[in-house]
């Protein structure tokens, strides 16, 4: 699957109709600080993940699953248990897609991907929010709290992001808005920061019979 640069509620009182779903909040700053320092003290993570892709047509939602690897700088790798073989892999400056059943593999410059994983790459040492969002709403769920931030800059790939945020910053669920309205749900478990992660295993090896079509070429 290329992830490609999407609610309804039923009124139950009049008052709470007249409500948004989100409220704006002057001061969310203490929480966004919080994830920020989380993060951008950690050199490595990994993470168990599940992703579900809604676009813009009629077709179903479409659910896949595995392991999240981080390492700074900039570099990833989404490890797909379903589908079993699938990759999704950052150096740093490139991203790389390979599906096992096309027998294909697409790279493409990192700051030019289009594709809703990439941003992720520059979760570790890079959390800036107040540089990178021009407004941020917020919502809570239990001991959580849901935060929906909307990008400064006009050509953004996305025109939403939200995420559920723990008191201690933990990022738990994520959810990215494409300017075409398409969406990407991510929900995260099994944080491990500090993680033993080798290099090495941001490196693509092609298997037999596969080549690498460079996308920028």
């Amino acid at each position: 699957m290329r992830v490609n640069p999407v609610v309804t509620r039923l009124p139950v009182w009049c008052a709470l109709a007249a409500l948004p779903l989100f409220a704006a909040d002057p001061q969310p700053d203490t929480l966004l600080r919080t994830v920020e320092s989380r993060y951008n003290r950690a050199q490595s993570l990994k993470l168990d993940f599940s992703e579900t892709y809604t676009g813009v047509s009629h077709a179903p939602s479409h659910s896949e699953s595995g392991i999240l690897y981080l390492k700074k700088p900039g570099r990833m790798r989404w490890e797909y248990t379903s589908p079993a073989g699938k990759l999704f892999l950052s150096d740093g400056k490139n991203v790389l897609l390979y599906t096992p059943e096309e027998r294909s593999a697409e790279k493409s410059k990192l700051k030019e991907s289009d594709d809703m994983r990439a941003p992720l790459a520059f979760l570790l040492g890079k959390l800036d929010f107040a540089k990178e969002f021009r407004s941020f709403e917020t919502k809570p769920e239990g001991a959580n709290t849901w935060i929906a931030a909307h990008p400064k800059n006009p050509n953004s790939e996305f025109s939403k992001v939200e995420f559920l945020a723990a008191p201690d910053g933990e990022i738990l669920k994520l959810r990215v808005t494409g300017i075409t309205n398409a969406r990407i749900d991510f929900a995260f478990s099994n944080e491990t920061l500090n993680a033993p992660v080798n290099a090495a295993q941001f490196i693509f090896h092609p298997p037999p019979g596969v080549t690498v079509e460079d996308s920028d070429q």
